[in-house]
């Protein structure tokens, strides 16, 4: 256990909602020596963490459940007892692209009526700029009684969690906090500052604070959707979009490697575009740029199944009433997050042009058509990798043919090319 490190008078905290977000940060702040309870309206999940078992596949949590203390529970009148509360739910958007706040409504009308005088409240799930002054700091005002910058405090300080990432953590990231008011802007750092060992970037106001993770994470959109559209060209140009890719990046400065794929998953990048897309729009400006990037990213499943249409004519076989395996459904290597997978576009794709489709993953079982892989693979016809899982890069050729695969489609560009290209199952990357 390390040195207890707290701030004056504030040794407990609140953490609301205890996903891929909340849960890391409420482990890593009990592993610092802060008094914490986790909340979540999930009373399965609250069990599990009882009983010291993640509700997340993740080695690095299942570890610390073990190492370190704290309270799961779905009572919010704790929160009465914390001078630090941070909010860490989801904040999706619905089938329109519209921002849906109401995970982050409900969880501030949760916390507000035990909210005490000088108790800080930091929202770390993402939101437009905006977000924090004019839709969560009214509820906490209505609902507490109090005032703003005066009985309590509000801060942003936008989640960076990666997924599977063996180098970056809830640790070590960088971060940046903006606040309502000074006063808490410096409890912000400070908290913050005691249970990291990256660096805390202060922002001039609240809104800063919302922009930096839309803004970064549209950077990365923009960025995936030109290499996007340079694979569905290159594809036509015999030309390997990978390779180009990979010697551009001998550059040293001015370029920054991104990679095609069939489609952009997860929580933040084709989440968060919309966020500033959708609150531009409300004040007069229209973000076309960031707009036409979305477009291209979301048409990304409909090239990768258009790829194995390409490889099943090369066979004269119809795609109506061919069995195609689809191999993966989170949208990341080795996790079972499957938040806003492309794979799932992937089969409803596949399916209106009569496929029978079966889809695996081994992540995501409880998801899947079946439980091996070996399974899935028996009598397809064709492939779409859809996630780069370990288990799904060994394929070889010689693995597709017994079991009488005739195409494949690699929709992460993680197969050896070269060994498919020198075998009669037709392979088609994603701009390769």
């Amino acid at each position: 256990m390390e040195a207890k490190k707290t701030l004056p008078d504030k040794e407990k905290i609140a953490v609301v909602g205890l996903g891929y977000v909340g849960l890391p940060l409420v482990l890593l702040a009990a592993r610092k020596g802060y008094e914490v309870f986790g909340i979540d309206v999930s009373q399965q999940k609250i069990e599990l963490l009882k009983q010291k078992k993640s509700p997340i596949q993740d080695e690095a949590i299942e570890q610390a459940l073990q190492e370190v203390s704290f309270t799961p529970t779905h009572d919010f009148s704790v929160v009465k007892d914390c001078g630090i509360v941070i909010i860490c739910v989801p904040t999706p958007v619905y089938e329109n692209h519209m921002p849906n706040l109401e995970p982050v409504e409900n969880a501030v009308r949760s916390i507000a009526p035990y909210l005490q005088k000088d108790t800080l409240v930091i929202l770390e799930s993402t939101v437009n700029p905006g977000v924090s002054e004019s839709v969560v700091l009214p509820i906490l005002e209505s609902i507490s009684g109090m005032e703003c910058g005066k009985d309590f405090s509000l801060a942003h300080c936008p989640e960076r969690i990666n997924p599977g990432d063996k180098k970056w953590n809830v640790e070590n990231i960088p971060r940046v906090v903006g606040s309502f008011d000074e006063a808490g802007l410096k409890k912000a750092v400070a908290f913050y500052e005691s249970i990291l060992t990256g660096t805390v970037k202060p922002m001039g106001n609240l809104k800063e604070a919302e922009a930096v993770k839309v803004v970064e994470n549209s950077f990365r959109d923009i960025n995936i959707a030109f290499v996007n559209e340079l694979a569905r060209s290159f594809s036509r140009l015999g030309i390997d979009v990978v390779n180009v890719i990979d010697g551009a990046a001998t550059k040293p400065f001015a370029f920054m490697p991104h990679y095609p794929g069939c489609g952009v998953g997860g929580h933040c990048i084709p989440v968060d575009p919309y966020y500033l897309i959708e609150y531009a729009k409300k004040n007069g400006f229209d973000h076309d740029f960031l707009a036409l990037a979305r477009r291209i990213n979301n048409g990304m499943p409909h090239f990768a199944v258009e790829q194995l249409i390409a490889g099943l004519n090369e066979k004269k076989i119809a795609i109506n009433g061919s069995r195609i395996a689809v191999l993966g459904l989170s949208y990341k290597a080795d996790i079972d997050d499957c938040r806003e997978s492309p794979s799932f576009e992937i089969i409803k794709i596949l399916k209106e042009f009569g496929a029978e489709v079966v889809a695996y993953d081994p992540f995501v079982l409880d998801r899947s058509d079946v439980k091996t892989l070996e399974e899935a693979l028996q009598g397809s016809i064709g492939v779409i990798v859809a996630t780069a899982h370990s288990i799904f890069k060994k394929l070889t050729p010689d693995d597709l043919k017994k079991y009488g695969v005739r195409t494949i489609v690699d929709g992460r560009n993680c197969l050896e090319k070269d060994i498919f290209l020198d075998s009669n199952i037709i392979y088609n990357g994603i701009g390769r």
